[in-house]
């Protein structure tokens, strides 16, 4: 089992987006990437990209483009010494790749003649997910168009290698929401499972553990530290008081115990079945700190939300605000609405939005609300895990915020948001639910992702 590289600074208690930078979240697995060049031997001549183009001065170029990559995404690169310069060689290679058992390929072609196209149908057939890199020079549409729509393969076709690191960038978080474990408080009964489609571990455990845990748990002076911080943070309170912020720090303390001790990466909770009756502070400060710190925590059990969360978390470096969709029908926009929301919008390591300190909408506890900044670009996502019969989807859509809608007058959650989805009006009938709100324009990455991995594509 593997675990955040930001564990440790979670757990000994001072991760709070009120004190503290933002540590880096992601996981200690590295993911296998094998890469390969792929060109004639020989010189170009004048068939594509012609004598014009310096072959082993790109190649030396993407080379070091490449491990830069690499290093600061943390993989475990194999790249071919030479470069691929026949089709048996092509075979010989994806052959050894397979049998590594790599999270990915990548294919770098410094050519557009022969066994160059080939060879990346060829990396596509291993059903290992694909990544081609194609230089301008390297490609016509004719050669892109019979993989542009083939699940298992992304295409950049670009000079900028930027795109192929985001490629590999999508690679390592397929292998992360494959590698990482969720905590779900739910039920009565202890158990582990899978989430589909990437196989993130599931431990189920009582969530009366939390109830227990949170009894004989003290209220420490890091406990109060923390509300402190919290409180002093804050632009102002709004109907609640320094206890309830305390309690709220205190199931915080609670969540990161179970963390710990279950050897987790991300926790979501019954919160409002497991806790609406009793006394015990709902878990809103405690989601909205670990959110800020790259640790996916998702509302309600939603296991839709914890993919979500994850898959945001480790492709975007950003946190995402779980939601309940309302349509704003006289304005044509969508609002999300709910009681927990991250204050680091911008990314772990930007300064939190400003925010006060709000009821939860049942008038209990305490939550941050930031405020949105207006004419943000915004994208709105949602990962359907699926199941063994039913395709994963990914639906997505983007546009920008327009409103903070002030809760009260208005009724239900205190954080809610309104954004203009780009191009959409009618939304009465938005596809999902608990879709995750967060800040850029993302909508064709995570199109992009969704055909790296074989997910359904619903684009709003």
């Amino acid at each position: 089992m593997t675990h955040l590289f930001s564990r440790r600074a979670f757990l000994v208690g001072a991760a709070a987006p009120w004190l503290m930078s933002a540590a880096e979240p992601g996981l200690k697995y590295r993911a296998k990437i094998r890469a390969a060049f792929v060109r004639r031997r020989g010189p170009y001549g004048m068939r594509w990209p012609g004598e014009v183009y310096d072959g082993e001065a790109a190649r030396a170029k993407y080379t070091a483009a490449l491990n830069a990559s690499a290093a600061k995404l943390k993989l475990d690169l194999a790249l071919r010494a030479e470069p691929v310069y026949s089709a048996e060689e092509a075979g010989a290679w994806l052959a050894e790749a397979k049998a590594s058992k790599p999270d990915g390929l990548l294919v770098i072609l410094l050519d557009r003649q022969e066994h160059s196209w080939p060879t990346a149908t060829m990396a596509a057939d291993t059903r290992i997910p694909t990544v081609v890199f194609a230089p301008v020079g390297a490609s016509f549409t004719t050669n892109t168009a019979p993989l542009a729509k083939r699940e298992g393969v992304f295409i950049a076709s670009t000079s900028d290698f930027e795109q192929a690191a985001f490629g590999l960038k999508m690679l390592r978080t397929g292998a992360w929401l494959r590698e990482m474990r969720f905590v779900v408080l739910r039920g009565s009964e202890r158990k582990d499972g899978y989430l589909p489609p990437f196989g993130a571990k599931l431990r189920y455990v009582p969530a009366k553990e939390f109830l227990e845990e949170y009894e004989r748990t003290p209220v420490s002076d890091e406990v109060k530290r923390l509300a402190r911080g919290l409180i002093k943070g804050a632009t102002r309170m709004q109907g609640t008081t320094e206890q309830d912020v305390i309690n709220g720090i205190k199931s915080y303390v609670v969540a990161r115990t179970i963390l710990q001790r279950e050897e987790a990466d991300g926790i979501t909770m019954d919160c409002l079945g497991a806790l609406g009756k009793s006394k015990v502070s709902l878990p809103c400060i405690s989601w909205a700190t670990m959110l800020d710190h790259g640790i996916p925590a998702a509302c309600e059990a939603d296991l839709n939300a914890c993919a979500t969360h994850a898959l945001v978390q480790y492709l975007f470096e950003k946190p995402g605000f779980q939601q309940d969709p309302v349509a704003e029908t006289a304005r044509g926009c969508l609002i999300g609405a709910h009681c927990t929301c991250p204050t680091r919008l911008a990314g772990f390591d930007k300064p939190p939005e400003p925010y006060f300190l709000s009821f939860h909408h049942g008038k209990r506890d305490a939550v941050p609300v930031p405020r949105w900044k207006i004419g943000q670009r915004v994208t709105v996502a949602e990962l359907v895990v699926g199941s063994a019969k039913k395709k994963a989807q990914m639906i997505a859509s983007a546009g920008k915020v327009v409103e903070n809608i002030s809760v009260p007058p208005a009724g239900g959650c205190v954080v809610s948001v309104m954004v203009e989805i780009d191009g959409v009006k009618e939304l009465l009938d938005y596809p999902g639910f608990h879709q995750i709100f967060f800040y850029g324009d993302h909508k064709r990455d995570l199109a992009s992702f969704a055909q790296l991995y074989g997910i359904e594509k619903v684009l709003v």
